[in-house]
């Protein structure tokens, strides 16, 4: 029982430093994001270059995120372009194509998704994040949602996961738990980190 207990009063405390991190990177990835200049998503198009046509998701920036829109339209010329819906809480998130002239409603969130679903798997996912550090790690929002969905995705085949970030995101040590699945890559405004195992 006193196990049990310890493991519980263990994962409280792990939450609430996750939190503090969190607060933390926010005020980071604000700051960063007002100060942004044109261009930001240059590395991450260098990368992608060399995956044309492979199916990959991308996401609808929101708040203070860094947008790869730019780089979704350059990549749906070559191939489909997704980007994740919602579909509940505790679930692996689903990948509807994108178009860049497409019509698209609200989603949970506030993130925009396409109007029609066209649902499919990518190869290659670029995942917003809140913080990362040089490890390839990734602090997300708290919902578990790209965790789960990395999981499945792993499981069927290779996928590469690209974190994309402002260089202020990054932090010294992140608190994990088994659940957090690593990047592969993370692209900021300055530099491509490459973790592949």
């Amino acid at each position: 029982m006193s196990d049990r207990r310890d493991t519980d009063q263990d994962l409280a405390a792990l939450k609430q430093v996750k939190a503090a991190a969190r607060q933390a990177a926010f005020v980071r990835r604000k700051g960063a994001f007002e100060r942004q200049r044109p261009g930001v998503a240059g590395h991450l198009a260098e990368v992608l270059a060399g995956y044309r046509g492979v199916p990959l998701a991308g996401y609808m920036a929101i708040r203070t995120e860094i947008d790869p829109l730019a780089v979704m339209a350059e990549a749906a010329a070559h191939g489909p372009v997704g980007v994740p819906v919602i579909q509940g809480a505790g679930l692996p998130l689903e990948f509807s194509r994108w178009h860049p002239e497409g019509a698209l409603r609200d989603g949970p969130f506030g993130a925009r998704v396409p109007e029609v679903d066209e649902y499919f798997d990518p190869e290659i996912l670029i995942v917003p994040l809140v913080s990362f550090d040089r490890s390839g790690n990734r602090l997300g929002y708290g919902g578990g949602f790209y965790d789960r969905t990395l999981q499945r995705l792993r499981a069927r085949r290779a996928t590469l996961a690209i974190g994309f970030a402002f260089d202020a995101q990054e932090a010294d040590h992140l608190p994990l738990e088994a659940t957090d699945q690593p990047l592969d890559m993370i692209v900021t405004e300055s530099r491509i980190m490459d973790f592949k195992r």
